[in-house]
């Protein structure tokens, strides 16, 4: 019997108001719905399946390094920097909270949904 892990199956998002976010997450990256009641959502992307679940005041999918920096924990992949680029902009242009792009070897960026989840490109 393989008892090897094949691949992540869903991720969870904590969310304030699973309404907000559910929209957010469908115009912005162009998410897939597939359900959604009062506490929680499902939501399909970059091949993954999300659940926006709603959550207390202040909850989120970042967390504090030892250094004391806020982290993501999260990283999606494009096939170009210039899609990044285009996307940095848009997002920009909707008065989105981002991230530069970085040099760490290779191209890099963050940008944030509404309730704050940092996620890396």
């Amino acid at each position: 019997m393989d008892q090897s892990l094949m691949r992540v199956g869903t991720t969870y998002i904590p969310v304030k108001d699973v309404e907000l976010s559910t929209e957010w997450y469908v115009e912005k990256l162009g998410a897939y719905l597939s359900y959604k009641d009062s506490d929680k959502a499902i939501i399909n992307l970059a091949n993954q399946s999300f659940f926006l679940v709603k959550s207390g005041h202040g909850q989120s999918s970042n967390f504090i390094d030892a250094e004391g920096n806020v982290r993501f924990s999260l990283t999606f992949e494009m096939e170009r920097v210039e899609a990044l680029e285009k996307l940095q902009s848009n997002f920009k242009d909707r008065n989105r909270k981002v991230g530069e792009i970085e040099n760490r070897g290779h191209a890099g960026r963050n940008f944030y949904d509404l309730d704050g989840n940092i996620f890396d490109v």
